[in-house]
């Protein structure tokens, strides 16, 4: 039997009330319903894998309970799946992922078939139990909020947000960035690449991976800065050690998650550390002095 959703009109992002599709298990009748946010979600979805609902609303949403209610509307149409693990105590945050319609959706956006949905639940289940989603959720992390600060502060813009896979397919024989970025702040712009660090591994790996990048910028690539992301200060103090030991061919910088929660600031504030030197700088001081934009023509 058909399933059909609830016909109480939806509110999204101060719009008029806009009514449920008729059916949920046809992505056709989802077309006149989803909004340009939902589609953007959708998008990032099928690009990054996983949010959750905190990164939902950094994202797209001014507030964590619009983030929820607009999150479980769509996961109730089977456009997002979404997963968390038990808590002992109260509970832990949602994880959406693309649902069999959304996947359809994105799908016919690409011009590829969709997944079946046996197959989608695998692969939400494989993520779900996969050692690496805390660290896939920490990189999306870092790019939404950036989202949520250009949300909230005119003149910037995240205007690039590559994920761990798109990086593999363009520089997978040379380096393995965790994500690649550019941020606008004024009318300037600065592209970096992310490393991002959860503590599990030695640090003399994470400066191994440096030589990647001069190869790279040595064979015509890019020479973005490398910006290595951290959970605290100690394990920053080390690395910054080693890098001053071991000098990288391009720009290195270092920050903090502790620092940016202490200062109430996401990663454009003035988080970030070059070795040898004793100033933090905002994200957007990273660009070269060629970073600012072209003026616009009279």
């Amino acid at each position: 039997m058909t399933k059909t959703a609830s016909s109480v009109p939806v509110t999204s992002g101060g719009a008029r009330p806009i009514a449920s599709p008729a059916r949920r298990d046809d992505p056709l009748a989802l077309l006149g319903w989803l909004t340009e946010r939902d589609r953007r979600l959708l998008d990032v979805l099928g690009e990054h894998q996983v949010l959750t609902t905190g990164q939902l609303a950094q994202l797209a949403f001014p507030s964590l309970g619009m983030a929820q209610r607009r999150a479980y509307r769509l996961y109730r149409l089977g456009v997002l799946e979404r997963f968390r693990w038990h808590a002992p105590v109260g509970s832990t945050t949602w994880h959406y992922t693309l649902g069999p319609e959304g996947a359809a959706l994105v799908a016919a956006a690409r011009g590829t078939d969709p997944p079946r949905p046996a197959e989608l639940r695998r692969r939400a289940m494989r993520l779900a139990a996969s050692p690496r989603l805390a660290h896939l959720l920490g990189v999306n992390g870092l790019f939404t909020a950036l989202a949520g600060h250009a949300r909230s502060h005119p003149g910037t813009a995240l205007a690039a947000w590559w994920s761990e896979r798109r990086c593999a397919s363009h520089y997978g024989q040379i380096v393995r960035p965790d994500g690649y970025g550019a941020w606008v702040d004024r009318g300037r712009r600065v592209q970096f690449f992310v490393e991002y660090d959860t503590g599990s591994e030695p640090l003399g790996r994470l400066v191994a991976k440096l030589p990647g990048y001069a190869d790279l910028a040595a064979a015509g690539g890019p020479t973005h800065p490398v910006l290595f992301w951290l959970p605290g200060a100690p394990r920053e103090a080390h690395l910054q050690r080693l890098l001053a030991e071991r000098p990288a061919a391009g720009l290195v910088a270092t920050a903090t998650a502790d620092l940016a929660a202490a200062l109430d600031t996401s990663p454009a504030g003035p988080l970030w550390l070059t070795p040898g030197t004793g100033r933090r700088r905002p994200l957007v001081d990273l660009a070269p002095a060629t970073g600012r934009l072209p003026s616009p023509q009279a």
